[in-house]
C-alpha cells in the first residue's frame, strides 16, 4: 500500500479541496500518514496570498524532499499558478498540479508514478507537468471544479465551497491570477453535499469560496445588480439550505460590503438558521487608500452597511480584515484608519502588514512603506482588536447563550468543554457528559480569559 502525507496551507477553500483530495486518495487505496513521517508521496496544497505564504510553501516542499529524497513531492494549488516557473526549476518538486486540476489529482499522480518507473534516471523539467496537462490558463476557464466532501475532519461544522475565482482585481492581490474568474457551483450540488454531511451528524455549515458575494453572477440568466453581483441568486441558495432538516446553523464566509442592501438583508432575515456573524472585508479606513487599493466603496458607505446589519440583527458579530502599510499610506492616512476602526468597533479584526506581490498594480507603486513602520502600525491595531474583542464578548455576561460544543481543552489545570455561540463567541463549561456536537444553553457568569466566557450551569 502506498503512503501519502499532506500539508494544507492557506484559506478554508484550500482546506476544503485538500480534504476532498485526501478522500479520493483513501478510496484509491492510499494510506494517509502524518506529514512528519516517511511517506511515498507528499502533497503540499500551496498558498500565494502573501510573500510569507510563498516562502512557507517552498519550505514545506523542501522539508518533504529532505525527509525522503525518494518520495514523489507534489505541489498543488495557488502558488503553482503564480510561481510555475520557479517550481519547474526547483529540484525538490517532482510534480505540479494547478487549480481546476485537483479533482483529477489521483489519476494524475498514479500516471506520474507509472511514467516515472518507465523513464530513465535523468529527469526533465517538463516531466513535472505531464506534458503540460496539469497547469491550465486559469484566467480563461469557465468550469467550476466539482469536488465533494462525504465527511470532514472538523469537529462539528463543515466548510462548504460554493464558488471559485474573483473578478475584483484589488491592487494588492494575486488571487484573481491564481484562482481565475468567478465560477459558481450549482445549487443542487451544494444542497446534496450538505444533506450528506448533516446525515453524518454535522449541525453547522460555513459557506466559503474565494469571493462568495459573487455567487451566481456567472449563471446564465442571473439578475445582476450595478456591482455585477447576483444577490437574489445568493440569497435563494441560503434560503434553500435553511430548509434542510437536521441542520441547525448556517454561517457565511467573507462578504463584499457592497452586497449588503435592504433587499438582500430582508431575504437574510427570513433565514431562521443564519448565524448573526458577518465578515465584511474593509482593508483600510482611509478613503484615499481604499481608492488606491481599487476597493469600490468609501468609508461612509461601509459605515452604512454596518449600520444596516446592526439594524437588521440583534447585536451581530461583525469582523473584518485590515491591511497596514499599503504603498503611499501616510501617518495621517493611518490615523484616519485607526479612528475609523474605533468608531465601527468590530468583534474581531484580522490585521495584515502589506506584502509586495509581483504582478500586481501595488507592487509598482512608489512610496513603499518601510517594514518597521508597518510593524508599528500593526501593533497599534492589534492592541485595539484585543480590547474591542474583549468588550464585545463581555456584552454577554449575565445573559443566556446557546453554544454548539466542539471539544475538550485543559485550561488552568481543569478540563473544559469548548464551543461557540451563533455569533462565534467562544464559551466553556465543565461537564462529565460527552458534549461534543451538542447544543447547550447557559448563563455566562464570567470570563475565563479575554476570549472565553464561562457557563457554570448548562441545559441540553
Amino acid at each position: 500500500m502506498k503512503t501519502i502525507a499532506f500539508k494544507n496551507l492557506g484559506c478554508k477553500v484550500n482546506a476544503y479541496e485538500t480534504e476532498a483530495m485526501v478522500q479520493m486518495l483513501k478510496k484509491d487505496g492510499y494510506q494517509i500518514v502524518e506529514f512528519e513521517e516517511i511517506a511515498d508521496v507528499y502533497l503540499i496544497n500551496t498558498c500565494t496570498v502573501t510573500n510569507i505564504a510563498d516562502r512557507k510553501s517552498r519550505q514545506m516542499l523542501h522539508q518533504a524532499k529532505k525527509r525522503n529524497p525518494e518520495a514523489v513531492v507534489v505541489a498543488a494549488g495557488c502558488y503553482v499558478q503564480t510561481g510555475e516557473q520557479q517550481l519547474l526549476e526547483d529540484a525538490s518538486v517532482d510534480l505540479i498540479i494547478g487549480n481546476n486540476k485537483k479533482k483529477e489529482f489521483v489519476s494524475i499522480l498514479n500516471r506520474f508514478i507509472e511514467e516515472k518507473r518507465e523513464r530513465n534516471e535523468q529527469e526533465t523539467a517538463d516531466a513535472k507537468t505531464l506534458d503540460g496537462t496539469t497547469v491550465i490558463d486559469i484566467g480563461h476557464t469557465k468550469e467550476y471544479e466539482e469536488m465533494t466532501l462525504e465527511n470532514t475532519d472538523e469537529h462539528t461544522r463543515a466548510y462548504i465551497k460554493i464558488q471559485d475565482g474573483c473578478n475584483q482585481f484589488c491592487a494588492y492581490c494575486l488571487i484573481p491570477y491564481a484562482r481565475g474568474r468567478v465560477r459558481s457551483r450549482e445549487e443542487d450540488s451544494i444542497i446534496h453535499e450538505i444533506k450528506g454531511l448533516v446525515q453524518k451528524g454535522f449541525q453547522e455549515v460555513v459557506l466559503t469560496g474565494i469571493h462568495i458575494s459573487s455567487y451566481g453572477c456567472d449563471f446564465e440568466g442571473a439578475v445582476k445588480d450595478e456591482n455585477g453581483f447576483a444577490p437574489d441568486t445568493f440569497a435563494h441558495l441560503i434560503r434553500e439550505i435553511d430548509k434542510i432538516e437536521g441542520l441547525e446553523r448556517i454561517r457565511l464566509g467573507s462578504l463584499e460590503p457592497r452586497i449588503i442592501t435592504e433587499s438582500f438583508l430582508e431575504q437574510l432575515k427570513q433565514v431562521d438558521k443564519l448565524c448573526p456573524h458577518f465578515h465584511l472585508s474593509l482593508q483600510s479606513g482611509c478613503d484615499k487608500t481604499l481608492k488606491a487599493m481599487n476597493r469600490h466603496y468609501t468609508t461612509e458607505q461601509f459605515t452604512q452597511k454596518v449600520a444596516m446589519l446592526r439594524e437588521a440583527f440583534s447585536h451581530p458579530a461583525i469582523t473584518t480584515d485590515v491591511i497596514v502599510g499599503f504603498p503611499g499610506e501616510t501617518e495621517e492616512d493611518f490615523e484616519n484608519t485607526r479612528k475609523f476602526l474605533e468608531e465601527i468597533h468590530f468583534f474581531e479584526m484580522h490585521v495584515f502588514k502589506y506584502s509586495v506581490r509581483n504582478g500586481t498594480l501595488a507592487a509598482k507603486m512608489k512610496e513603499q512603506v518601510p517594514e518597521q513602520i508597518k510593524e508599528k502600525r500593526s501593533n497599534v491595531l492589534l492592541e485595539m482588536e484585543k480590547r474591542q474583542s474583549k468588550e464585545f464578548r463581555a456584552f454577554y455576561l449575565g445573559q443566556e447563550v446557546t453554544a454548539l460544543m466542539e471539544e475538550q481543552k485543559n485550561i488552568n489545570g481543569k478540563e473544559y468543554w469548548i464551543g461557540h455561540t451563533a455569533e462565534y463567541v467562544k464559551v466553556a463549561t465543565i461537564s462529565d457528559n460527552d458534549l461534543e456536537n451538542q447544543l447547550v444553553n447557559g448563563i455566562a457568569t464570567e470570563m475565563l480569559s479575554d476570549e472565553i466566557l464561562y457557563l457554570p450551569n448548562i441545559e441540553l
